[in-house]
């Protein structure tokens, strides 16, 4: 190895250099999602679609013709997993962005790792609103759960019409952030809450709530869940001859959600990130393209990951540099349309973009409608 090569090797090693240059074999992009446990189908999907990405950067000429390399860890969906990996990513693995395929517990834990050691970090899916306010290294390129809430109220009370809702809670981060949201802009739209009922995330028989909600008689539920939970709940109120609208959110936002409530899923609304009819060009090569790789029909998780990655890749790219500091101002000053939607962060790093609604039509996801009151959609400043 000749002297000036050995010097760059060395500057490299002590963070002195951050060209592009500096990079000896890859660029890295670490990543948690959970692979084991409860949300391994949601991490499974979310890592597919932030490989895809990696993989069609590559096939670009990944970072200014240095190869991308993601580096992701199984963390359970836990926050007790998803610290130390966040340390595993930043001090071993040395990436340059994080990226968590995970739920919101998890996020929120690792965030205040990669935001202490000026790492971005970017939430593909969580909702909790604390997530991006652990600094300005944390962005957030789906819904923050208040918002998708208010969107909630605005197709069941002017959309379709129903007054008398009853709502439906999971007791943690993700429906109770989503439920503030809702509660908060009910009025607005002319709904009464008649009840509101919570569950365990454990919760798979609801035989006491659904007797009190017939007991209720809504013209419409507002139900959070996982497609897990969901799946159970929709065909337990079924089975309980309950008949109104059901509109849940991202989290039923998965095929196995229809293969888990059967028939009992048919004309289940969601607000969502991901338009499976959408004539976008970049949303139907990703549906498209996730196919064929996973060898399942794409789903709001995977798409988010997707989008996760391509803007990590895009800030890499904009940026020129290993400078953290610079990558970060990149992922900030974000203007893409990816499968999800057009991407754009506020101040606090959270996305501004449309919510989709979807339906559950012949046993597949389809349009319903957009949800575009930018007004109603405003994410949190601070």
């Amino acid at each position: 190895m000749s002297i000036t090569k050995k010097v760059m090797v060395a500057l490299a090693i002590t963070g002195s250099l951050v060209s592009a240059s500096a990079f000896a074999d890859t660029v890295k992009i670490g990543m948690n999602v959970p692979l084991t446990g409860f949300a391994a189908a949601d991490g499974k999907s979310a890592l597919l679609g932030a490989e895809l990405a990696v993989e069609q950067a590559n096939a670009e000429g990944g970072i200014n013709g240095t190869e991308i390399e993601l580096v992701h860890y199984d963390d359970q969906a836990s926050p007790k997993q998803s610290v130390p990996i966040a340390n595993k990513l930043i001090g071993q693995d040395e990436v340059m962005v994080g990226i968590s395929g995970s739920y919101s517990g998890a996020t929120r834990a690792a965030s205040g790792i990669f935001q202490s050691e000026g790492v971005p970090y970017i939430s593909a899916f969580a909702v909790h609103p604390d997530i991006t306010k652990s600094g300005d290294y944390v962005f957030r390129t789906s819904f923050v759960g208040e918002v998708q809430g208010r969107a909630g109220a605005k197709l069941i009370g002017e959309m379709l019409g129903k007054k008398r809702v009853v709502v439906i809670t999971l007791k943690n981060d993700f429906g109770q952030s989503l439920a503030a949201g809702f509660k908060a802009k009910a009025a607005d739209f002319g709904i009464n809450i008649v009840n509101e009922y919570e569950y365990s995330i454990k919760d798979r028989q609801f035989g006491p709530i659904v007797s009190k909600v017939k007991s209720d008689k809504p013209d419409a539920i507002y139900a959070s869940g996982y497609f897990f939970t969901a799946g159970p709940l929709v065909s337990q109120l079924r089975a309980g001859g309950i008949d109104v609208p059901v509109i849940g959110q991202e989290g039923y936002d998965s095929e196995k959600f229809i293969e888990i409530a059967g028939p009992s899923s048919d004309g289940v609304l969601i607000t969502t990130s991901l338009d499976r009819d959408s004539t976008v060009p970049e949303a139907k090569e990703f549906i498209s393209a996730f196919e064929v790789k996973a060898g399942y029909k794409a789903d709001m998780v995977a798409a988010s990951g997707h989008t996760a990655a391509k803007v990590a890749i895009a800030a890499m790219r904009k940026a020129g540099t290993t400078d953290r500091q610079a990558i970060r101002d990149a992922i900030a000053a974000t203007n893409m349309v990816a499968s999800t939607g057009t991407i754009s962060f506020n101040g606090l790093g959270e996305v501004k973009k449309d919510v989709q609604v979807q339906v559950v039509k012949d046993g597949a996801w389809h349009h319903y409608a957009v949800i575009d009151d930018q007004k109603l959609l405003t994410p949190p400043v601070e």
